[in-house]
């Protein structure tokens, strides 16, 4: 499940950067409605999305700590140091993440279709949604991984299979 969690928290902020690229010329979407908001970010929750982008800040602070060590390795101590002292000061700012994202849900649905998918997601089939999705998805994953290496290997062997009719062995 780790490896879920860190794979979907790099495709938000992947996602993220890649919204930021967009250029500046495309059409800004109106702002959303503060119902709107609220319900988006009562679907957020009920998804528990924030499990996705929790460890956000600790990770990029040691990232950036990792790399600054690579060219100060005689600063190792004081970066370890100043590590605790950044990821204390900047606590909290992934919660700017759960904001943007409930920005992006208000903007793209309508505050009523929102207001419907809550009241979906508190239904049955919505919680048993809620509840099965993630593992579903996990399954899916590793079926595609299994998929893509079994696959690789029959793309492997018509590789070798063209080469051997070129007279070459690989």
């Amino acid at each position: 499940m780790k490896s879920l969690s860190g794979i979907m928290s790099a495709a938000c902020l992947a996602l993220g950067l890649a919204l930021t690229a967009l250029p500046a010329a495309a059409q800004q979407p109106k702002p959303a409605s503060p119902a709107a908001i609220a319900a988006a970010k009562e679907i957020l929750a009920m998804k528990n999305v924030s499990a996705m982008y929790a460890l956000a800040v600790p990770n990029i602070v040691e990232q950036t700590k990792n790399q600054l060590m690579q060219t100060n390795l005689n600063y190792q101590k004081d970066l370890n140091e100043v590590a605790v002292i950044v990821a204390q000061k900047l606590a909290g700012k992934e919660k700017e993440i759960g904001d943007g994202m409930a920005n992006i849900y208000a903007t793209e649905f309508t505050e009523q279709e929102l207001k419907d998918l809550v009241t979906f997601y508190k239904s049955p089939l919505g919680q048993k949604l809620l509840t099965t999705e993630p593992k579903a998805i996990q399954q899916s994953m590793g079926y595609m991984n299994q998929w893509a290496q079994t696959f690789a290997e029959t793309v492997n062997g018509e590789f070798r299979a063209e080469m051997r009719k070129r007279g070459k062995q690989i």
